[in-house]
C-alpha cells in the first residue's frame, strides 16, 4: 500500500474529529447566547456537520472494502471510525433534547458543561491527528489521559447538574427535560472517552 493510501484513512479520522469540534462550539453558541427562535436553524446547521461526517465515514469504509492492505487492521479501522460517529451523532442528539423539549431558557451550569465539552472534542482531534503516527509519537499516551480526565470532570458535573436541578427546580417537566439533556451531554463525554480507549488498544495491538 501507497503512503499516501495509508494517509488516507488518518486523514480521514482527523476532517470526521474535526467535524465533532465545530458540532460542540455550535453548541456551546446555542447555549451561550440562547435563542428559542434560532432553535430550528441551528439544528439545521447542526445536521449538516453530522452529515458531513457520515459522508466522510462511509467514504473511508468504501476504500475499505476495497483495500488489499491497510495500515493496521480493518476492525480497528471501523471500530475507530464508528466511535467518532458516535460522538457526533450524541452532540446532535443534545441540540435536539433542546429542541424537542421546546425548551425556553437555558440553566446557567449548562454552560460548563458544554466548555468541558468543547475541550474534550478538541482533545480528541489532538488525540486522532496524533495518532496518524502512532508509532513515533511521544504524546499520544498524554492525550489519551486528558480525554480520560476530561471524562471524569464531565461526570463530576453531570452529578452537580443533576443535584442542582432536583433539589432547586420545582416545575416537573422542567426536571424531566433536564435530567435528559444532561444525560445527552454526558454521553458525549464518554464518547469520548470510547474514541480514546480504541485508539489505545490500537497501539497496544500494532507497537
Amino acid at each position: 500500500m501507497s503512503k499516501k493510501q495509508d494517509a488516507f484513512y488518518f486523514e480521514n479520522f482527523i476532517t470526521c474529529a474535526g467535524f465533532a469540534c465545530q458540532e460542540a462550539h455550535l453548541l456551546e453558541e446555542v447555549i451561550q447566547h440562547f435563542e428559542p427562535s434560532t432553535l430550528k436553524q441551528k439544528l439545521d446547521q447542526m445536521h449538516e456537520l453530522e452529515h458531513a461526517a457520515d459522508e466522510k465515514k462511509h467514504e473511508l469504509h468504501n476504500v475499505l472494502a476495497k483495500a488489499f492492505i491497510t495500515p493496521i487492521e480493518r476492525e480497528d479501522m471501523v471500530l475507530l471510525s464508528q466511535s467518532i460517529d458516535e460522538l457526533t451523532d450524541e452532540i446532535e442528539d443534545v441540540l435536539l433534547r433542546i429542541y424537542c423539549n421546546n425548551v425556553k431558557s437555558i440553566r446557567p451550569d449548562a454552560l460548563d458543561l458544554a466548555n468541558v465539552l468543547i475541550r474534550c472534542c478538541e482533545e480528541v482531534k489532538s488525540l486522532v491527528t496524533e495518532f496518524a503516527d502512532f508509532k513515533r509519537s511521544k504524546k499520544l499516551q498524554e492525550h489519551i489521559i486528558n480525554v480520560n480526565t476530561m471524562e471524569e470532570d464531565a461526570d463530576k458535573l453531570f452529578i452537580n447538574n443533576l443535584r442542582e436541578l432536583h433539589t432547586t427546580c420545582t416545575d416537573p417537566m422542567e426536571v424531566i427535560s433536564w435530567r435528559e439533556i444532561y444525560t445527552y451531554m454526558e454521553k458525549c463525554a464518554d464518547a469520548c472517552e470510547h474514541i480514546a480507549d480504541a485508539i489505545e488498544s490500537i497501539v497496544m495491538k500494532n507497537t
